[in-house]
């Protein structure tokens, strides 16, 4: 019983220390031990069940709006996950996975000027995420890197900077804005439902070819999740709101490097607005875990699904 207690004391105190980091980048944090008792250990302690009862490397996903906080609470639950259960858990992010900026480029001249702008399914280097996965789950593990994407420079970092990962992960915590998103029915894209696609794209090629990418190459990748926690912003206007305070963030937290404008901020949100809307429909209703957020960006319920 003492050791349960010390085991949580060391727990909390990590905790909030982590949480007092984020909150010098950002926005304070409410109700921080509500939060941990409600919502982080019931999460923690349905991820153990499910490793303990497979016993093999458990797949998580994370997908949630832009801001609504998946890098956050991913490193939270890495967090309880070792001092709580000993896990050994990788994390990363589909946006490490972005194309260069020069197959982006191409891929502009080639296909559609709108696939310059990272963000849709088709900018994303699908075949290194493959095989980082592949990896991952070998079973016969070796240590490799997985890369490392600066959106201050909109560009992959070299690869002397990206993680190496050096042992077999018992947990994979993969998080993105459009992780385990579906695609549409060939009828919900023939209407533009913004600005940008009704001045860029008129003849729908840009939106027919980020939802073909989505139906193959990324279901594929999607298919590896063993369980998703999807975080339900409460509209889209939320999304605009939360980006321009990670565009804060990353300003502090990159010394002066280029950060995006209120008004390229609004731009570059429309580019994700058609899978959000998207995912707010299904993932509400599909997803194993759903965390509702208020309008205060507050976690505000959960349901095990």
């Amino acid at each position: 019983m003492l050791e349960l207690k010390n085991n949580y004391l060391k727990l909390k105190k990590n905790y909030l220390n982590f949480i007092k980091k984020q909150e010098v980048l950002g926005e304070p944090f409410y109700d921080k031990i509500g939060q941990l008792k409600n919502f982080y250990l019931p999460i923690c302690d349905s991820i153990y069940f499910d490793y303990a009862k497979n016993n093999k490397t458990l797949v998580i996903g994370i997908s949630g709006g832009q801001g609504s906080g998946k890098s956050t609470i991913t490193k939270i639950l890495k967090l309880i996950l070792k001092i709580k259960y000993n896990l050994n858990t990788v994390i990363f992010s589909i946006d490490d996975f972005y194309k260069t900026l020069k197959n982006r480029q191409k891929m502009s001249k080639k296909v559609h000027k709108l696939f310059l702008t990272r963000g849709v399914p088709g900018t994303h280097d699908t075949k290194l995420l493959s095989n980082i996965f592949k990896k991952l789950l070998s079973n016969n593990f070796k240590s490799f890197l997985i890369p490392v994407f600066d959106k201050s420079t909109d560009d992959r970092k070299n690869k002397k900077k990206w993680i190496k990962i050096k042992k077999k992960p018992d947990i994979i915590i993969f998080e993105g804005w459009c992780v385990g998103s579906k695609h549409q029915s060939k009828k919900e894209l023939i209407k533009p439902i913004n600005t940008l696609e009704k001045k860029y794209d008129k003849d729908s090629i840009w939106r027919k070819k980020v939802n073909f990418e989505l139906k193959s190459k990324y279901k594929k990748i999607f298919r590896l999740i063993n369980k998703l926690i999807f975080l339900e912003v409460p509209s889209f206007r939320y999304v605009f709101k939360w980006r321009l305070l990670q565009e804060k963030k990353l300003k502090k937290s990159s010394k002066g490097k280029k950060i995006m404008s209120y008004l390229q901020v609004k731009n570059f949100i429309m580019y994700y607005e058609r899978i959000t809307l998207q995912m707010l429909k299904d993932l509400k209703k599909n997803a194993d875990v759903v965390i509702k957020l208020d309008a205060k960006h507050r976690l505000s319920a959960i349901r095990f699904n």
